[in-house]
């Protein structure tokens, strides 16, 4: 018991006495900027109405926490098992947070809880704080009086690290499929235990009021965007330097982590698709597993988590450093169509305009263009068909959204609007020899034009020759690998 009791006094004692060098909350946005996100939500739901956003759980393992973009988009708190409530009728936002647990921030750094109350609101500008064990209560209290009648929340699966919607709905269904598992997802039990407790309360889905608001991007989302861009161009310069026949594909994988977390990032915003080889024809293979041969073609398509935005840049590029005559006549012809497709994206137009345009042009650039073989020229007649009949569709998209998570959400098939950001990836397949070419640029719309943001990374040929020329980190620092000759001088 004297142990037990000693054990709790050192823990108080270092908990009070211990003050960490971080901060508590995001730098990256104003409080503003986060009061205007919930307004939108006020305006959207209505005075009869809340809307309740839960937060990521502790994650399992020794895995640092981060929350969910729908939590974090509308408070910046980052704190686990946490929840927000809006309230429509006074537009009045409340974050229920668990509370401290003092034995564990002794060993792990402190955590904003619902003791941090006054503090909380200070760094927020949330109007109030209460412990998450008083939601229930202030539900209740909704559910028995007259002026609150719906509550909204997401249905669909938030988005953490590294996590797409598309990844996310794809996780539950395979859950639901498995006979063993099952398990429903965090949004549908919330969902559930809502309608259990307070069946005379309606609920209904947040997510598409969510998606439309992070469709448009602020400025200080464009500049954390941009950061993340820059961030992958340079470990794609990294790895043009550092590629050459006999490293792996993991190596590459290894080199551009480097240069995510020595420059800010606090983690990948989707695994590494380094793919050697036939290994590109698989366009979202990730095993990494394969070793470069020379003569092969490689893809390359990373980007990082930076303050939870992320972007999303792919190039290509010969294993032994020079284009070969097959890599040239197919390669030179996919940039120039792709190239048609950046020089036609401007504001107040739509998709489908753009693409029209490019496809015109396409057909001038295939007019021109000569192939070794039959097959190439096949494929590169299919690409410039594909895309003219693509564009033909009023609902034709450019690409997908980047922000939050790479295949970001929002939806809108109008004209392109200054704030959007997305990704064009158009793919070039020659299936005979499982060829496989793509190159992706992330470009935000202004109000008179568009921005590349990835427009300092080359795609020509002769400019990615003469980088892959210059030495890059992975022979600068070559791998610890047992050597007789070392181990002998020790001696």
């Amino acid at each position: 018991m004297k142990i037990f009791f000693v054990s709790i006094l050192f823990l108080l004692n270092f908990s009070f006495s211990i003050s960490q060098d971080i901060p508590y909350f995001t730098t990256d946005f104003s409080i503003e900027e986060f009061a205007s996100r919930r307004e939108k939500i006020y305006e959207a739901i209505g005075k009869n109405s809340v809307a309740i956003i839960q937060g990521a759980p502790i994650p399992v393992g020794y895995t640092r926490f981060r929350q969910t973009n729908e939590f974090y988009y509308l408070c910046g708190i980052e704190s686990p098992h946490a929840y927000l409530l809006l309230d429509g009728s006074n537009k009045r936002a409340t974050i229920y947070l668990p509370h401290g647990m003092l034995s564990r921030e002794a060993f792990e750094g402190k955590v904003l809880t619902s003791e941090d109350a006054e503090e909380i609101k200070q760094l927020s500008g949330i109007n109030n704080v209460a412990s998450i064990d008083m939601l229930n209560e202030h539900l209740s209290r909704f559910s028995r009086g007259n002026s609150i009648n719906i509550i909204y929340t997401p249905f669909s699966p938030a988005e953490g690290g590294a996590m797409g919607r598309d990844l996310a709905t794809r996780a539950i269904a395979d859950a639901a499929m498995d006979p063993f598992d099952g398990r429903a997802s965090r949004e549908g039990i919330l969902i559930q235990k809502i309608k259990e407790k307070f069946p005379s309360l309606d609920v209904k889905n947040l997510s598409p009021i969510l998606d439309q608001s992070r469709l448009i991007k602020s400025e200080k989302e464009i500049e954390l965007i941009d950061k993340a861009t820059r961030l992958a161009c340079l470990a794609l310069f990294e790895g043009m330097r550092s590629t050459v026949p006999g490293i792996f594909e993991h190596e590459l994988d290894g080199m551009a982590k480097y240069v995510y977390y020595r420059n800010g990032a606090q983690g990948e915003g989707y695994y590494s698709l380094i793919a050697a080889g036939t290994n590109a024809w698989y366009p979202h293979y990730a095993a990494g597993k394969k070793k470069l041969i020379n003569g092969e073609f490689l893809l390359f398509d990373f980007a990082p988590d930076y303050g939870y935005y992320t972007s999303d840049i792919t190039r290509n590029w010969p294993v032994n450093g020079k284009f070969n005559q097959w890599q040239k006549e197919l390669y030179g012809f996919y940039v120039a169509c792709y190239k048609s497709i950046l020089d036609k994206i401007r504001p107040h137009v739509t998709a489908q305009v753009i693409m029209q345009e490019a496809a015109s042009e396409m057909e001038t650039i295939l007019s021109k263009s000569k192939f070794s073989k039959s097959i190439y020229e096949k494929a590169a007649k299919e690409f410039v068909e594909s895309y003219k009949n693509s564009s033909k569709n009023q609902y034709a998209g450019l690409g997908h959204w980047v922000g939050m998570s790479v295949h970001d959400v929002g939806f809108d098939r109008g004209t392109l609007k200054p704030g959007m950001v997305f990704s064009i990836e158009p793919a070039l397949r020659v299936p005979e020899e499982k060829i496989y070419i793509r190159l992706e640029d992330v470009i935000v719309i202004t109000e008179t034009g568009k921005k590349v943001l990835s427009d300092f990374l080359p795609m020509d040929i002769d400019e990615i020759e003469k980088v892959m020329k210059e030495e890059g980190i992975l022979q600068k620092y070559p791998k610890d690998e047992f050597k007789k000759d070392a181990m002998l001088l020790k001696k």
